[in-house]
């Protein structure tokens, strides 16, 4: 009776946002996109696309969403949204992380990636621009996808930081005690493995389109770079998700090693009481402000 109400209601939902979405106006990017997207399933093997297009649409939403994190350090009007405003970026620990982050890149996820095309084959997923979902399909299913990747993570990055493992696995993620966002990725391999894990669950669970892992990993990317970058800037639409966490949650865990284990939201932390010292900090520092002001 209940699967039934939950069914009825997600049914319900879905004919809701298709009936608002008949009113809105035609995208204009839309049919560039499918010019786009046919043009290259005419030009390239569905082997091709897998492979080589996943670790393309990886390395450059990487690298681009790095780009205003990294842009801020030479502004000095943004240094007053930087979380740790004593511990500025160095040119040395950019250099040492971007060296890592290629490593893991291309010899411990592009050997992943190479098995996206057999993925995809084994579950006739397909890539057609007929059987693409509607935008509103793709944003529920990666916030499903963020969902599972959320609590594999907390779980798995609590137990990484075990004393008797962490200094063996989590600790090379946390060299770094002011992070900044391309920094993200930078772990140890096994790492890299573990965690990463999360984010093929959902995949295995929602996928009925390869635009799905193309969209996910943008999706994760965008996260996990935000909450690296080291700056709460204000109007950050991230913010708008129900539960984000933000830089200002994960910075507090890599100021002190320990708490606010999750990666994008903020309940099994709240539901473990692992984000009681973040909270208190956050008193701490509103009782500073107010004294300051006065």
């Amino acid at each position: 009776m209940a699967m039934n109400d939950s069914v009825n209601i997600l049914n319900s939902a879905y004919l809701a946002v298709e009936y608002i979405d008949s009113f809105l106006p035609d995208n204009p990017l839309q049919q560039p996109f499918k010019n786009a997207w046919n043009y290259m399933l005419d030009n390239y093997t569905k082997f091709q696309i897998a492979t080589w297009g996943s670790l393309i649409v990886h390395e450059v939403s990487y690298f681009l969403l790095c780009v205003p994190g990294f842009i801020f350090q030479f502004i000095p009007y943004m240094q007053k949204y930087k979380i740790q405003q004593d511990k500025p970026e160095t040119w040395e620990k950019q250099w040492k992380c971007f060296k890592t982050l290629l490593f893991n890149h291309f010899f411990i996820q592009l050997p992943l990636i190479c098995g996206t095309y057999y993925f995809t084959e084994y579950f006739n997923i397909p890539y057609g621009w007929e059987e693409m979902p509607r935008w509103y399909v793709l944003v529920a299913q990666c916030f499903g996808c963020a969902v599972i990747e959320d609590a594999w993570h907390y779980f798995l990055h609590r137990l990484l930081h075990h004393k008797r493992i962490y200094k063996y696995i989590h600790k090379v993620h946390h060299e770094f005690v002011s992070p900044f966002g391309m920094q993200a990725e930078y772990a140890h391999p096994l790492e890299t493995l573990i965690l990463g894990t999360g984010f093929f669950i959902g995949i295995v669970i929602f996928c009925n389109h390869v635009v799905l892992l193309w969209a996910w990993v943008i999706c994760r990317l965008m996260e996990t770079i935000d909450v690296h970058s080291g700056y709460d800037v204000p109007l950050n639409p991230l913010h708008l998700v129900p539960f984000y966490a933000g830089a200002r949650f994960h910075d507090f865990h890599h100021m002190n090693f320990i708490g606010n284990y999750a990666s994008t939201f903020t309940w099994w932390d709240r539901l473990f009481g692992t984000d009681s010292q973040f909270i208190a900090y956050q008193e701490k520092e509103k009782k500073k402000q107010c004294t300051t002001k006065k």
